[in-house]
């Protein structure tokens, strides 16, 4: 079985991502969602944690091997940067969503030194948008960016071309194709669901495949 699989399996053994593609979940740009993503109830799975956590941290010496220090976006990926960071015996920090109001109005968390090897840790990527917030915001202090390690990616156009503009990587330890495969090999879903489910994939927007 492949890190993605086994990743694929543990997330839907503990509901965190759920599948529903027949009373499909309403995001909050109001795009209807066959899939509700929660990776913080990973935190509180051990046995799952541990998997996650010693995946994300081999994920980092295998691709970004010159890492010198972790960043975890606020607030999913505070947790699993603490956790990685440790394994590796790394320094890690978090940037905010925005600066504070008060005390040194800090936007990052933690020391962090002019051209520094930062690899970012995120929980999950749809369109990369805040991910990529946090990407500038390092770039902007000095840090050299090395890229992007997150749980789980949904592999749609508009994330993939907007990490390919701010030529930005990221592996992820599993993804929606994987994920949905394995919902339909252990029975969380009809077989004949996984296109509808690659159909929304393909294009949220379009709400054709709840018809389907």
């Amino acid at each position: 079985m492949t890190r993605k699989e086994a990743t694929a399996k543990d997330l839907l053994a503990i509901r965190a991502v759920f599948f529903r593609p027949e009373e499909p979940f309403t995001w909050a740009s109001g795009i209807k969602s066959p899939v509700y993503c929660d990776n913080r109830l990973i935190l509180t799975a051990p046995e799952v944690r541990v998997r996650v956590e010693e995946g994300l941290a081999a994920l980092i010496r295998e691709n970004y091997p010159e890492a010198e220090a972790l960043m975890g976006t606020s607030t999913a990926g505070i947790a699993h940067a603490a956790i990685a960071g440790h394994l590796l015996g790394l320094p890690m920090g978090y940037v905010r969503s925005g600066a504070k109001d008060h005390g040194r109005q800090n936007r990052i968390e933690g020391r962090l030194e002019k051209g520094e090897k930062v690899v970012v840790v995120e929980d999950l990527i749809s369109t990369a948008g805040s991910v990529l917030e946090v990407v500038d915001a390092l770039r902007e202090e000095g840090a050299e960016v090395l890229g992007i390690v997150s749980i789980f990616t949904y592999g749609m156009e508009r994330g993939l071309r907007r990490l390919a503009d701010a030529d930005v990587k990221n592996v992820s330890l599993t993804d929606f194709d994987t994920v949905a495969r394995i919902a339909a090999e252990d029975g969380y879903i009809r077989p004949e669901d996984v296109r509808r489910l690659i159909a929304f994939r393909d294009d949220p927007s379009d709400e054709s495949w709840i018809r389907r």
